[in-house]
């Protein structure tokens, strides 16, 4: 996916925001916790993932584990070609769903009001 791509199915996803970060990252955020960062270049992705995918995915040409940060489970796809379409959307959307879970019920509450 390319960066224009990401960022629009990025923020299709309900209450996601963007804000670019750290000199070069785009984030997205739902509830002001991560679920997704790109470069502003779009060469590389980075998303939370469960710890089974995890496993799986960092086995695959062109996934590593994110730098920092995949002690939590998160990858980071280096190779446009490594995943579909369709499989990274979905990594992506359930990335977007385990963060929202764990916000605080406040949090949630003030997203379904606004």
């Amino acid at each position: 996916m390319r960066l224009e791509e990401i960022r629009k199915y990025c923020l299709s996803l309900p209450h996601t925001t963007e804000n670019v970060q750290w000199g070069n990252d785009l984030l997205f955020k739902v509830g002001g916790k991560m679920f997704a960062v790109t470069n502003l270049e779009g060469d590389h992705l980075s998303f939370k993932c469960t710890p089974d995918e995890f496993q799986e995915l960092i086995l695959i040409d062109g996934i590593k584990p994110a730098d920092y940060v995949a002690r939590y489970h998160w990858v980071t796809v280096i190779k446009p070609n490594a995943i579909r379409t369709a499989e990274l959307k979905r990594l992506i959307k359930d990335s977007y769903q385990m963060v929202l879970d764990k916000l605080p019920k406040k949090v949630k509450s003030k997203l379904r009001a606004g």
